[in-house]
C-alpha cells in the first residue's frame, strides 16, 4: 500500500508539472495576443528602430576592460570614454554610415521593410554618407528580386555611396541585388554567383490519364499556358517555355554586366556559384571582408546607425506569424532533443 501511494504521488507530481507547463504556455500565448491587440488599437503605422553601433562597440570594449584591467585603469578608461562622447556630441557632423539588413526568402518578403528603410535613409543621407546593406539570400522569384535590386538602385540614383557585404550567401537573385552596389565585399567562404534561371514544374498528366481523369484548361492566346502541372506538355510548349527561360537569363546577364562592367559575363553566368576567395578573382566582389570588421573599422571615422523597419500587419496576420514561429521553434526543439538522445 505504501509503495502504491508513493507511485501515485509521483504520478500526481508529474501530472501537476505538465499542467503547469501547459498553463504557462497558454498564459504566454494569451499575453502575446493581448500585446498584439493593444498594438492593433494604436495608430497602425510602421515601426522603425535606430541603433547607434558606435555606442555598442564602446560598450563591448568597456565590458571587456572592466574584467581585464586593474580598477584604476578601468576607471580611467570610463572617464576617457565619457570625454570622447561629450567631444563627439559637440563636434561637427561626421560621415553617417547607415546599416540595413536583407534576409531573403523565395518571395523576397523583406522587400516590404527594405523599401521603407531606404526611403527613411534617403530623407537624411547626403553624398558624403554611405549605406551598407548586409545581403543574405539564395535567390527566388525573378520579379521579387528585381524589385529588391531596384530598391538598392534608388540609393545610387541619389548619389549616396552604396556598399553591399555578403557574410554568408548572395546567390542568383541575392547576387542580382549585390551587384548594384558601388562596392561589393564578401567573407572568404561566402557563396556568390549562381547567375542563371531555373524552373521546375511537376507534371501529373500520365498519372491522371491512367486513372481516366480529364483536366480541361481553357485559354485565349497561343502561349497563355505552355507547361502546366496537369496538362500534356507538347514539344511546342516546352520549346516556348525554354525560350522564356533563356530570355530571362539574358536579362539577368545584361543587368550584371551593366553594374560589373569588368567581368567576363560568359564565364560567370553559367549558373555556377563560387566562394568569396574565388569570386574576387572573377570580379564578382571587390574585396574580402566580413561586415563586422568593415563596421568596426568604419566606426573610427563615421557614426554608424543600424536601421530596422517593422511593417505594420493586421492582428490576424501577426498572430499567424507568431503561431508559425512558435510551432517552428517547438519542432526544432523536438528534433534537437531526438538528435541529442541518439548521440548519447
Amino acid at each position: 500500500m505504501t509503495h502504491f501511494l508513493a507511485e501515485y504521488g509521483l504520478f500526481a507530481a508529474k501530472a501537476f508539472t505538465v499542467a503547469l507547463a501547459i498553463g504557462g504556455c497558454l498564459l504566454l500565448i494569451i499575453g502575446r495576443i493581448a500585446a498584439l491587440s493593444s498594438r492593433e488599437r494604436g495608430p497602425g503605422r510602421d515601426r522603425i528602430t535606430v541603433r547607434k553601433l558606435n555606442q555598442k562597440f564602446r560598450a563591448l570594449a568597456l565590458a571587456l576592460q572592466r574584467e581585464t584591467l586593474p580598477s584604476a585603469a578601468y576607471k580611467l578608461a570610463v572617464k576617457k570614454n565619457r570625454a570622447a562622447e561629450k567631444a563627439a556630441a559637440k563636434a561637427e557632423r561626421r560621415k553617417h554610415l547607415y546599416v540595413l539588413d536583407f534576409h531573403g526568402d523565395l518571395r523576397a518578403s523583406a522587400n516590404e521593410a527594405l523599401r521603407d528603410e531606404i526611403t527613411a535613409v534617403l530623407t537624411v543621407a547626403t553624398a558624403t554618407d554611405e549605406v551598407l546593406v548586409r545581403v543574405e539570400s539564395g535567390g527566388g522569384m525573378v520579379h521579387a528580386y528585381g524589385l529588391a535590386a531596384s530598391q538598392l538602385q534608388r540609393i545610387r540614383d541619389r548619389g549616396v555611396p552604396l556598399t553591399v557585404v555578403v557574410d554568408k550567401i548572395a546567390a542568383s537573385g541575392g547576387y542580382m541585388m549585390a551587384c548594384v552596389a558601388d562596392k561589393v565585399l564578401a567573407a572568404p567562404f561566402a557563396v556568390l554567383g549562381s547567375i542563371g534561371v531555373v524552373a521546375q514544374v511537376p507534371n501529373f498528366h500520365r498519372l491522371l490519364k491512367q486513372k481516366d481523369i480529364d483536366v480541361e484548361l481553357l485559354t485565349a492566346g497561343e502561349y497563355k499556358r505552355t507547361v502546366t502541372m496537369f496538362g500534356e506538355t507538347t514539344e511546342k510548349g516546352r520549346a516556348k517555355f525554354q525560350a522564356e527561360l533563356e530570355e530571362t537569363h539574358q536579362l539577368f546577364k545584361d543587368f550584371v554586366q551593366r553594374h560589373r562592367a569588368g567581368i567576363d559575363i560568359a564565364r560567370v553566368a553559367t549558373g555556377e556559384h563560387w566562394y568569396g576567395t574565388q569570386a574576387i578573382d572573377l570580379g564578382l566582389v571587390d574585396a574580402l571582408s566580413t561586415s563586422d570588421d568593415y563596421l568596426l573599422t568604419a566606426s573610427e571615422t563615421a557614426d554608424l546607425f543600424e536601421i530596422h523597419c517593422t511593417p505594420h500587419r493586421p492582428l490576424s496576420k501577426r498572430f499567424a506569424m507568431f503561431a508559425s514561429a512558435t510551432a517552428g521553434e517547438l519542432w526544432q526543439t523536438v528534433r534537437q532533443r531526438a538528435h541529442d538522445e541518439q548521440a548519447l
